[in-house]
C-alpha cells in the first residue's frame, strides 16, 4: 500500500544534495539518545550471579562490579572509568532485561 501523502525530506552527503520520502516507520522510529555514561545498563537480558562492589566504593578502572549470566555465559561488569559507586539497582539471583539500569556512579 503506497502512501501518496509522504513529505520530502532533505539531505546532504558531503556536497550532494538529496531529496528523499520518509517511510511512516521512520518517523515512527525510537529516536538515538546519548548514553549517560555514569549509568551502567544491561546489553543483554540475564541472571546476576554475583555482585564483587558495594554502595559508596570507590573502583578502578577495570574492577569487576558483578557477574551477570547470559546465554549460559557469565560476563564480567567492569568499572568504564575511576568512580565511586552511587547505587546497585540490581540484587543476586534477580533476572534483568536488555537496557536494565544496573549500577549508577558518581
Amino acid at each position: 500500500m503506497k502512501d501518496d501523502n509522504q513529505e520530502l525530506a532533505d539531505f546532504q552527503v558531503h556536497s550532494l544534495k538529496y531529496k528523499t520520502r520518509l517511510t511512516r516507520k521512520y518517523k515512527e522510529r525510537k529516536r538515538y539518545e546519548v548514553p549517560n555514561p555514569n549509568q551502567l545498563r544491561s546489553v543483554i537480558p540475564g541472571t546476576v550471579v554475583d555482585i564483587k562492589a558495594k554502595e559508596g566504593q570507590s573502583l578502578k578502572e577495570g574492577d569487576v562490579i558483578l557477574l551477570l549470566e547470559a546465554m549460559k555465559m557469565i560476563n564480567e561488569i567492569h568499572m568504564p572509568f575511576d568512580a565511586k559507586i552511587k547505587s546497585i539497582n540490581v540484587e543476586k539471583g534477580q533476572g534483568i532485561a536488555k537496557n536494565y539500569l544496573m549500577v549508577e556512579l558518581e
